[in-house]
């Protein structure tokens, strides 16, 4: 069974933080992860997916594939792929992608920058300037 970005399945090779759990400290991944606890820190999965829940928090700077955001995010993005914000999501930050799908109702503060498909997140002047 794969992960369903929709719902709460998670399958083989994927992980959980559960509501309720916090962690403090990087992460680095892969395959998939999905938050519906909270997580103070870095998160890295350059060929994963990352689920935030509607329960879910992110604090910190997020460099990942795949980016599916129903929380809340505060800190950078760079996804090299894809990032769709749900309706219920909160996103507090610059991000960078390179193809973004945004639902109404999902609340951005931050700045946007889209890049080609397949460059380097390091190439993007918004996560330059924020990490500067």
């Amino acid at each position: 069974m794969a992960v369903k970005t929709e719902d709460k399945a998670v399958g083989h090779g994927e992980s959980l933080i559960a509501a309720g759990t916090v962690v403090a400290g990087d992460i680095l991944f892969s395959g998939g992860l999905r938050v519906d606890g909270e997580v103070r820190g870095n998160i890295r999965g350059e060929d994963g997916t990352l689920v935030v829940g509607e329960t879910g928090r992110v604090e910190g700077e997020i460099r990942v594939a795949r980016l599916i955001v129903s929380g809340t995010v505060a800190g950078s993005v760079a996804a090299r792929d894809l990032v769709r914000l749900q309706a219920k999501a909160r996103v507090e930050c610059d991000l960078t992608y390179a193809l973004a799908e945004i639902h109404p109702g999902a609340v951005v503060q931050g700045r946007l920058a889209r890049r080609p498909a397949g460059e380097s997140a390091a190439c993007s002047p918004v996560l330059a300037a924020a990490t500067a």
